[in-house]
């Protein structure tokens, strides 16, 4: 049976390239995150002392426990982890026969000790939804992928496609089934008003964590349209789900185009890494390859295809029954608009939840024998000879039994949207369930649960001074908002992980985000590995005495000149809020009492030291990312820079002129003199050299302040006459 076959194979190169998204992103992020020198050092909580792999087994099971037996320490044996995650995936990407068993084990294995690493630091930076969805998913493609290592013996070689493949494809459906599912219902659970409401997409877009340039736009649409789309996100998540089990191909196909539009729609609102590539490789188990190769499947019968309509009305009509009866939907053509509204209560839904949980339950477990069942049979009639029908059905055996404790495990997890359920479940289930909970085999959902930022978006804004009661300035972060003139980027697949946790740092306080203290330990110290995590550091040659942060609430500017934020140039408006984080300066007791206690202080910048041959290549490899790093960086600092150069003879020396391009500043070449070109403060200076001439200055502060007495001293008419001298030049 092969119409599973090139389904399945590109589900496993869309879980290769996630992969791929997932190491490279992390990678790149390591030594600000978790190195030596950065903002949780991974050394300190990351015990080396394992001898042996039945040692490793007993704690935290993470290869970084093992690395020393290569000579690496644990920051270079991050990188280590990531850079073999990176070639592996790659080669998976481009190479059909190195997307196998033994290939997605060791990736999973990768990114499992990664997100151990993560767990023992504090969870803190690798712990989101999506990672737990990227190790699930990932263990489940252990066991679809094909194992590419041949028996010797002719008979019993395995071949790269068999019958049991919709038996494990089938698990990806469930996961898919749960993850959306539960996103759905957990909305409703919550009682956040905003989705009882159906406003919630009103702030929304404004108010997750990293936007896009098209969420603005959306933002802006209009009010009915928003809550319609509410209504539609409750109906893509919670009806079309229950679609995934059905046996009609053009339902299913219905089924998948509609959690793509989902997606992609997500996508080009919001920059959520790798998380809507990877639910778009798990729907690809909604597919087959008939759609896959664009071919017509075997021509049913007119008594097929009359059922097959019936059905098919039954399904969408009673799900565009419930949807415009539920959602009190409304039509109005002049002008056009849909009014809608939740008609039910909060108790009518959980009394709905009890009994649609243990349906999709039952649901689940028919589905997944009638798998089962047609596979076997698929081996009993489709084998060329007894000793293969006997070998392919033992293999179909081997994998149900499989399927079947994967299914069971994963019930905990899934019922924890309904405790009604949960109570009900077999004692053995919740015991094998606790027993793997650890490895991450399963876990439970549900995305945008309630919604952040009503009233305005919460957004931590750190500043340094030199002195406490003047002169602060604004550190600005590679993507989240921050400068009101800056667009919001596209970054996904990429995911800044210091950008993400400074969005849930916004919505507490840094008593609860410990990290944040570390952070401000390393601004201000310039310590260079977290600096290359932030756009904008107004202290590139000599670090701030003083750092402080203060709450902000953004808002999208609006795009009609009545609107409250309107603005022609920025597309962020914003008020302050309150102080966030005191101003301290780097010997401040208390903050180098709390550094000491957890390590993080230091008098001087840890080095990495390579003790292998492993760890000098890894080490030569960080070290020339790093230059590319600082020399993008740098370019970043000094575009739009532009030199005026003069002719004096001095000013154009090669020297000069390689400093200047070295630089990346843009020249304007001094033009042959001409009385007719003259700034426009031509008459301003000779008044300020003879206002401050001979005037004995101890600091740059006391210049800058006579200057700034000079001019506010002087009247509208001496600025005005300056500029109108320029006229008769």
């Amino acid at each position: 049976m092969h119409d599973l076959r090139y389904s399945r194979d590109f589900f496993l190169w869309c879980m290769s390239a996630v992969y791929l998204f997932a190491f490279s992103s992390l990678y790149v992020q390591i030594p600000g995150l978790y190195g030596d020198n950065g903002i949780l050092p991974a050394k300190f909580v990351v015990k080396q002392d394992v001898d042996s792999l039945q040692e490793l087994m007993k704690g935290p099971p993470s290869l970084l426990r093992y690395v020393h037996k290569i000579g690496l320490d644990v920051e270079t044996g991050m990188d280590f982890l990531c850079l073999l995650g990176v070639a592996v995936s790659f080669l998976s990407v481009v190479f059909y026969s190195a997307r196998d068993t033994i290939s997605f084990a060791v990736l999973w294995i990768l990114y499992f000790s990664l997100y151990q690493a993560s767990h023992i630091v504090g969870q803190t930076f690798l712990w989101f939804q999506w990672d737990i969805l990227l190790l699930e998913a990932g263990f489940l493609t252990i066991i679809v992928a094909p194992f590419n290592l041949q028996l010797p013996w002719r008979l019993f070689r395995i071949s790269a496609h068999h019958q049991h493949d919709t038996i494990t494809m089938w698990l990806v459906r469930w996961l898919l089934f749960r993850l959306m599912f539960a996103s759905g219902v957990v909305k409703l659970t919550s009682g956040c008003p905003t989705w009882w409401g159906l406003t919630a997409l009103t702030i929304h877009f404004e108010s997750q964590c990293i936007p896009t340039p098209l969420a603005w736009v959306w933002h802006n649409l209009p009010l009915w349209f928003m809550k319609l789309s509410c209504v539609a996100t409750f109906v893509i998540e919670i009806a079309v789900p229950f679609l995934f089990f059905v046996p009609v191909k053009s339902i299913r196909y219905f089924s998948f185009f509609a959690q793509i539009l989902l997606q992609i729609l997500i996508i080009i609102t919001g920059n959520y890494n790798f998380f809507n590539l990877l639910t778009i490789a798990l729907c690809v188990s909604l597919l087959d390859d008939d759609f896959i190769l664009h071919r017509r499947g075997k021509r049913p019968s007119h008594f097929e295809k009359l059922t097959n309509l019936l059905f098919a009305i039954c399904c969408y009509g009673y799900i565009g029954f419930h949807t415009w009866k539920k959602f009190s939907l409304k039509i109005h053509f002049s002008p056009f608009s849909v009014d809608s509204g939740i008609a039910f209560s909060e108790k009518q839904f959980d009394r709905w939840l009890d009994q649609v949980v243990p349906i999709s339950i039952a649901l689940g477990a028919v589905s997944l024998g009638y798998e089962v069942v047609i596979s076997l049979c698929r081996c009993m009639i489709q084998g060329s000879g007894v000793i293969q029908k006997l070998w392919s059905s033992a293999l179909c055996i081997a994998f149900s039994i499989i399927a079947i404790f994967m299914f069971c495990i994963s019930l905990p997890s899934f019922t924890v949207i309904n405790q009604e359920a949960q109570r009900h479940l077999p004692k053995e289930v919740k015991m094998y369930h606790s027993k793997v909970r650890d490895y991450r085999l399963v876990g439970s959902y549900g995305l945008f649960r309630r919604m952040t930022g009503v009233g305005g978006r919460p957004e931590v804004v750190i500043e340094g001074s030199n002195s406490v009661n003047s002169e602060w300035k604004e550190y600005h972060f590679l993507y989240k908002p921050g400068n009101l003139s800056s667009p919001p980027p596209v970054v996904a697949p990429h995911q800044p992980r210091l950008d993400w946790q400074m969005w849930f740092a916004a919505l507490g306080n840094y008593q609860h985000n410990p990290w944040f203290v570390n952070l401000v330990y390393r601004l201000l110290t310039n310590q260079e590995e977290v600096l290359q995590l932030l756009d904008y550091n107004p202290f590139p040659k000599k670090p701030p005495r003083y750092i402080r942060a203060k709450l902000y609430h953004y808002y999208f500017t609006g795009k009609n000149k009545g609107d409250k934020w309107y603005s022609k140039k920025n597309w962020w408006a914003r008020k302050e809020v309150s102080e966030y984080f005191p101003a301290l300066d780097v010997e401040n007791q208390s903050l180098v009492s709390y550094l000491k206690q957890n390590n993080i202080y230091q008098s001087k910048k840890a080095k990495r030291k390579a003790r292998s041959t492993i760890g000098d290549i890894v080490f030569w490899i960080r070290s020339k990312l790093q230059e590319n790093i600082k020399l993008k960086n740098h370019k970043k600092q000094t575009i739009g820079v532009l030199v005026h150069q003069d002719n004096v003879p001095v000013h154009k020396s090669v020297t000069d002129m390689d400093a200047i391009h070295d630089c990346g500043f843009n020249l304007i070449e001094h033009p042959p003199y001409s009385p007719d070109l003259a700034p426009s403060n031509f008459h301003l200076f000779p008044k300020l050299k003879a206002a401050i001439s001979g005037t004995h200055f101890q600091s740059d502060d006391d210049v800058i302040l006579a200057v700034d007495g000079f001019q506010t001293s002087q009247d509208k008419e001496f600025f005005k006459s300056g500029i109108e001298a320029l006229k008769h030049r």
